[in-house]
């Protein structure tokens, strides 16, 4: 079993990540910026498959949509992968080690990104055109991502609960400085009760603006993908760096979770003795 100490470090660390990401807010804001100017230039049949996304988000919140993943075969990974026995379901996965965790989780993020890659170099090809494929494929992506790094920590996608925490992450990795700051304090509730699906959910009464900050992810990309075969170049970076962002949130928002969870873990037997 870790020590307190071992967990309080880790926390330390994710909480020295949470600072930095303040000083991304300048960079976040330029590269929005020609999304705005290319707004009213996009293709009709573009801005219609971004505007599915949003009914596409909020089935996935309700009931999990397309977007869920099958938890059974993440388990088999997982328990190939670690000697801690025994995994047999989902919260079992909750009590391996956090050196394992992390292990797990570095080397899903590594994978998903490289798939990532090579897609948005794919889709990059066709220049604009492509991009309506392109879209649906990355949010899949990053939902199935966040969902992987949730099983890898012990929690359930399939609860309604856990699937507003994901949209959460993915609000975050895209949030300006005001909006990353204002996640983490809705986040926080969890680290000291846990809250009802019913409390998660009125947290996310703008979930919406997950869609348009997921939405102006594409600005950068939108821009060079207009050129057939310059996209390719571009188009895997600007996919790679998405999901990078997107696994980072999730893996560093997951782990201070179960980091709270094995303390209070550690302080309960602690009083029992």
């Amino acid at each position: 079993m870790e020590t307190k100490d071992y967990l309080l470090t880790h926390l330390k660390e994710i909480e020295a990540w949470e600072k930095d990401q303040k000083g991304l807010w300048f960079w976040e804001k330029l590269g929005r910026l020609p999304f705005k100017v290319l707004d009213k230039l996009t293709p009709a049949f573009i801005q219609e498959k971004i505007g599915l996304l949003v009914s596409e988000i909020g089935s996935y919140i309700q009931t999990g949509g397309k977007y869920l993943i099958n938890e059974q075969t993440m388990i088999n990974k997982i328990k190939s992968s670690t000697p801690y026995d025994p995994i047999e379901s989902i919260e079992d996965i909750g009590n391996i080690p956090l050196k394992d965790i992390i292990v797990l989780s570095e080397r899903l993020q590594k994978g998903r990104v490289k798939f990532a890659t090579l897609q948005g170099a794919t889709t990059g090809v066709g220049g604009i055109f492509t991009l309506a494929i392109d879209i649906p494929v990355i949010l899949g992506t990053a939902l199935k991502t966040l969902q992987e790094i949730a099983i890898i920590h012990g929690y359930d996608p399939n609860d309604k609960q856990e699937r507003v925490f994901i949209i959460k992450c993915l609000q975050f990795a895209s949030a300006d400085i005001v909006g990353k700051e204002s996640i983490l304090n809705e986040l926080s509730v969890l680290h000291e009760n846990k809250p009802t699906s019913e409390n998660m959910l009125s947290q996310l009464k703008g979930w919406q603006e997950v869609f348009f900050t997921y939405r102006d992810q594409f600005g950068w990309k939108k821009l060079f993908q207009m050129v057939p075969i310059a996209g390719i170049i571009f188009g895997a970076f600007a996919n790679k760096g998405m999901i990078q962002d997107i696994a980072e949130a999730g893996i560093m928002l997951y782990r201070k979770r179960r980091i709270y969870e094995k303390l209070n873990e550690l302080e309960s037997d602690h009083t029992d003795i």
